[in-house]
């Protein structure tokens, strides 16, 4: 084993000469794939109609090709669900990633090109172990396997085509070379189950014995996952079951509500953590300083991109800039071009560069996860930190939480509302909400502007919900497992009502 690691670390660092070229001339690598990409769509039906031969340079691409949504692509993936081909891609497309993503009522499907599996999501999830291996020449990774959360796919049959959607996850692991499939587990027949619940005890069952060094899934998840683990080995602590595990990898959710519980289930601060940008839609972004949680922005997957200034978000169609245009410090929505014939797509994340040489950013929320019913642009970066500052003055621990608005009434100002299931709860919700309040006031001026008096907003209240209502009200959507998550903010109050009613809570606004 301990020459299998030797030589698989060789091969994984020979790939950062390749990273080092893209951060050193980065318009140069985002130049060639936009003219890549022009070249492979060229004598699709979606090329044709956009004459993509004659474009030739960035700026009549963003003339010619308005920006798209899901719903405006969604005619077009459809027919290709349905048998059509060259219609977004040249290519055969029969995979499609069901996007759970924040949770909703209407599934995306979204196209995975042979081209995207291999020159994305393969070479991200290859990258994020070459910047690892580099980060920690001692490591043992390779001497044990990969802990790997997977979700589940289905086969769709339209007339006589057949295609198939799922989980990107289950993709990617229904298409694993042998090679890589060896180095994780469960096996795949039990990582790639529909039920939840019932692939969970087998998950639990197939790994506890095995020798883990890595872990990869959503924090949510992984939790409720390991949990089992130490329910069925009867052990307090995750190092008791594997103490070789080394390093994590996380993506999805931000790590920060999890962080402590993890901490505590793991057993100890050893563990090294890894944060990944990987979608549906592709592989974005991976944390590759040891001493920083930014992430490098990876420019060589086959995705073209662009980005929307915060001022655009809600116009027809807004106005992109270019990688070389983009300003550290600024919020943007991602708008990609790929090589699955997603085109000109806003992906509806938000991100915020922390630097341009090379290009590191952080994620800063979704162009639909936020509130600003009153001007006070609240992003989800500052309410998950504003909730780390609360849980550590006052030794709580958060599980799930969302917010929304309580909006004005005639003679009252509005407010936010958070409905948190905590996993420790803090000794008193008032003190809490306070310092939740006041943390939010500090990191968000605008928030703090229409908090003054209490003339726009009152304080922020606060109602706690028993242990696992989030979990009850993701099974009653189905959305257990996966990639599923709760969404975080909103302006309206749908979600936040619905949870309160599986917690048999009512409260009159």
């Amino acid at each position: 084993m301990a020459l299998l690691n030797s030589i698989a670390s060789w091969l994984m660092v020979k790939r950062m000469h390749q990273i080092e070229l893209f951060m050193k001339y980065p318009g140069e690598v985002q130049r060639e794939w936009f003219q890549r990409l022009m070249a492979s769509g060229a004598e699709t039906e979606w090329g044709r109609k956009y004459d993509y031969r004659s474009i030739k340079t960035q700026k009549q691409f963003r003339e010619r090709v308005p920006l798209q949504t899901y719903d405006s692509l969604k005619p077009w993936i459809d027919r290709v669900r349905r048998g059509e081909q060259n219609l977004l891609w040249p290519d055969e497309i029969l995979w499609f990633a069901k996007s759970s993503g924040t949770t909703g009522d209407k599934s995306k499907f979204i196209p995975v090109s042979r081209e995207a599996l291999e020159d994305c999501h393969y070479r991200g999830g290859k990258d994020m172990v070459s910047l690892y291996c580099n980060n920690y020449p001692d490591h043992q990774l390779f001497t044990g396997k990969n802990l790997a959360l997977g979700g589940s796919h289905h086969t769709d049959i339209f007339s006589e085509t057949e295609s198939y959607h799922g989980d990107v996850s289950a993709i990617i692991i229904q298409n694993l070379p042998l090679w890589a499939d060896l180095l994780r587990a469960p096996h795949s027949s039990i990582a790639l189950m529909s039920g939840w619940e019932e692939k969970l005890d087998k998950m639990a069952q197939a790994v506890m014995n095995e020798n883990m060094t890595s872990m990869a899934g959503v924090p949510s998840w992984m939790l409720v996952l390991i949990r089992r683990v130490l329910d069925l080995s009867g052990k307090k602590h995750i190092r008791e079951v594997w103490p070789n595990l080394e390093v994590y990898y996380h993506g999805g959710v931000s790590l920060t509500p999890y962080r402590e519980q993890l901490r505590q289930t793991i057993g100890g601060n050893d563990l090294r953590y890894l944060e990944l940008y990987n979608a549906s839609e592709g592989f974005f972004g991976i944390q590759d300083q040891k001493d920083s949680n930014e992430l490098l922005l990876m420019l060589d997957y086959g995705i073209y991109y662009e980005f929307l200034p915060a001022e655009e978000w809600n116009k027809e169609n807004g106005k992109a800039i270019s990688l070389e245009e983009v300003e550290p410090g600024k919020n943007y929505a991602m708008v990609i071009s790929t090589n699955a014939g997603l085109w000109r797509y806003q992906l509806g994340d938000t991100i915020q560069f922390t630097s341009t040489a090379p290009y590191r950013f952080r994620i800063t929320g979704r162009t639909k996860q936020f509130i600003n019913v009153f001007g006070e642009e609240v992003m989800v970066e500052n309410a998950e930190r504003a909730l780390e500052i609360a849980c550590e003055k006052t030794g709580a621990s958060v599980s799930e939480y969302t917010v929304a608005p309580i909006f004005m009434g005639k003679r009252t100002s509005g407010a936010h509302e958070w409905v948190i299931e905590f996993e420790k709860e803090p000794e008193s919700i008032g003190y809490f909400s306070e310092l939740l309040d006041n943390a939010l006031k500090a990191l968000n001026s605008d928030y703090e502007a229409k908090r003054y008096n209490n003339y726009v907003l009152q304080p922020l209240s606060v109602i706690p919900v028993p242990k696992g209502t989030f979990y009850q009200w993701l099974k009653s959507k189905d959305k257990l497992g996966g990639q599923h998550k709760v969404p975080r903010l909103s302006n309206e109050r749908k979600t936040l009502e619905e949870v309160l009613a599986v917690a048999g809570v009512r409260k009159a606004l």
